[in-house]
């Protein structure tokens, strides 16, 4: 029996709580994987995943191996990236989990760490704040980015980086159909409450925040349309009759789409900090400092800067 190869399994079906996807997700058939993790509890003497017909969690004994699973794979890619990469040149993935609406700033970040250090690889996922949590957690994540607000629930379990400042913006369409993406000029939240909109899905923690401003701008909304998806969020101004709450970063992406106006959200003047994410007490790989080091970075703060915030070098 592969140890390793085994402990990779038991993890990967903790993550996905389903044989297929776990075993789709490892490259192997359902039959190998089930038939490694049988040979892991013939090697602990104990039962770790409760059988039924569909995936129903792992035993008390499942969980303590689970633990200690992800611990020993955490050392063992800490020790790969020592023995073939140095500190001036990484090598391994980056495991970046990241709240939707900072998908296109995880996008531009992950592109231009690749780019300078060819040796990393970024896997970028869209995941809710608590999934990120837990995966940095689980070791499962690298490093989040994410609303730093709810870090504060944590104590001095997460360690925060600061990136930028989430603005809001009322996206609609504009009179002119052809003209490219521009801004408008402030719109009150109350003013926004009273067109149809397209927001995000309770579930969402950005849409905790949209309804606290709706809240302290003392309206109750009652959307025409609701997703859990970003790009449904934008397109749905672009396709039917609904307005959109959408932050500056997500309306930096859409410049290149004509016919929409973006409207800064104000009274009240609404911003949430983004920042990244790590676990305070864990000792980052040598991809993980490299990541941390480059969102320092001055070339990457001034991209930053342009694609996010207030948006306050936007060309109308």
């Amino acid at each position: 029996m592969n140890l390793l190869a085994s402990l990779r399994y038991l993890v990967a079906l903790s993550e996905h709580r389903h044989f297929a996807r776990a075993a789709q997700a490892c490259h192997i058939t359902q039959p190998a994987l089930s038939n490694a993790l049988r040979a892991l509890e013939r090697e602990f003497g104990t039962p770790i995943v409760k059988r039924a017909r569909s995936y129903a969690g792992l035993t008390a004994e499942g969980e303590r191996v689970l633990a200690t699973a992800q611990r020993m794979l955490r050392e063992h890619e800490l020790l790969r990236q020592e023995l073939h990469g140095d500190a001036e040149n990484p090598k391994g993935p980056l495991r970046l989990g990241v709240v939707p609406t900072a998908v296109p700033i995880a996008a531009r970040f992950a592109a231009m760490l690749q780019a300078q250090c060819p040796g990393i690889a970024p896997v970028v996922r869209s995941m809710t704040s608590q999934d990120i949590e837990s995966g940095l957690d689980d070791f499962s994540l690298d490093l989040g980015l994410g609303f730093v607000e709810r870090l504060g629930r944590r104590g001095g379990h997460f360690a925060a980086l600061p990136q930028y400042g989430e603005h809001y913006f009322l996206v609609r369409r504009a009179e002119n159909a052809d003209a490219p993406l521009r801004l408008g000029r402030p719109l009150s939240w109350k003013g926004a409450a009273a067109l149809p909109l397209c927001l995000l899905t309770r579930d969402m923690h950005n849409r905790s925040i949209v309804d606290s401003a709706f809240a302290q701008a003392g309206v109750a909304v009652h959307p025409a349309m609701e997703t859990n998806s970003i790009l449904t969020l934008a397109l749905s101004v672009v396709a039917g009759e609904v307005c959109s709450v959408l932050p500056g970063s997500l309306v930096a992406a859409t410049r290149g789409q004509p016919g929409l106006q973006a409207q800064p959200l104000i009274r009240p003047a609404l911003v949430t900090p983004v920042g990244f994410i790590t676990l305070a007490k864990a000792a980052p790989s040598r991809v993980l400092q490299a990541a941390l080091a480059f969102a320092a970075d001055k070339r990457w703060l001034k991209q930053l800067a342009e694609h996010s915030g207030p948006l306050a070098s936007f060309k109308s």
